[in-house]
Order: structure tokens, then sequence, then C-alpha cells
């Protein structure tokens, strides 16, 4: 289900909780919010339609993908970059890195540990930030 853009701060600051196999339609309801702001949007995190679970969805080219429960345990190479959000107006200074490792879940809940690069890394990192209540 395509669900509105959460532009609360209150909402958007409160670090996420773990999420549970109860919650997969939290991550179809992200893919698909995601493919429908496709125009203008590369990730999302669950947060950013409302809903506090650690749960986030980017786009690599064509394909989407769906983290669940994603912790970056590597960064390496760290560079300064602006970024925008659909929940915020306008674009805002940030630090990020060039390659990072995450270890998260598939929506099986089957276990991931992979690296990520240039700008897959950099929306990653955004979307994981919003899970830790990080507001760029």
């Amino acid at each position: 289900m395509i669900r509105a853009i959460c532009k609360d701060m209150a909402i958007l600051s409160r670090k996420s909780v773990p999420a549970t196999r109860e919650d997969v339609q939290v991550l179809d309801d992200l893919l698909d919010t995601l493919r429908a702001n496709a125009d203008g949007c590369v990730g999302l995190a669950a947060n950013m339609i409302g809903v506090n679970k650690r749960i986030i969805a980017f786009s690599i080219g064509p394909v989407n993908i769906g983290m669940i429960n994603p912790v970056i345990t590597k960064r390496n190479r760290p560079y300064d970059t602006e970024e925008g959000c659909l929940s915020l107006e306008g674009v805002r200074q940030t630090k990020r890195y060039e390659s990072i490792e995450v270890e998260f879940l598939d929506r099986n809940f089957k276990q991931h540990k992979q690296i990520f690069t240039d700008f897959t890394a950099q929306i990653i990192q955004h979307e994981v930030d919003h899970c830790e209540g990080i507001i760029i």
C-alpha cells in the first residue's frame, strides 16, 4: 500500500525499534511508496511512513531492495556531501562514507552481510540514520 510521507519531527526523531516477522507488510508498504515516489526519491525508512520499525527500502537503478534491521558494521573513506529528503525541505550538509558494510535481514529473515559503495552506500547511510532518529 502506498503511504503518505511523514514530516512530523517528533516521529522522525525517535529511534526505531527492531522489526519482527509480523512487520513484513511494512516493508511491502515501503517498497510500494518508494515506487510511487520514484521520480524524486531513492530511499525510505519506515518512520518516513509513520512506522517506528527498523526497516528501509532503496533503489539501485530499476531494482528496489528492502532491508530489515540494518546495521552498519564498517565505514571507510569519509566525505562531506549535501542531501535532500522527502520528509524535509531543501538540502543539508552531512558526512558520509564511500564504503560501508551492512548486516541485515531480507524479507524472509535470512541474515546477510554485504559491502556497498558510492551512491548506494550514501542512500543506505541516510536511511539507517532515519532508523536512529537522526535527521540530516
